[in-house]
């Protein structure tokens, strides 16, 4: 019993299936083309990252901080 209820047997007639249709260059370059945008995700999320924790130990205030701070102030004139 494999996932679900369908078995390895249905799972490797699926795949053969999908080998057929698209060929095995098609499924690299798909495969590859999917591998870079994670990556690139990955590396931008950890730059921006490392940019928070610069500005944190330079001093200076959080940007949500900030927008904050406005409505705060709204809060108290009303």
């Amino acid at each position: 019993m494999g996932l679900g209820g369908i078995s390895i047997w249905q799972l490797l007639i699926i795949l053969a299936i999908v080998i057929m249709l698209f060929g095995t260059k098609r499924l690299r370059n798909l495969g590859s083309d999917l591998g870079s945008a994670v990556k690139g995700f990955r590396k931008s999320i950890q730059d921006e990252g490392d940019d928070n924790a610069k500005k944190g130990d330079a001093g200076e205030e959080d940007p949500a901080a900030m927008r904050e701070q406005p409505e705060q102030d709204r809060n108290k004139e009303q």
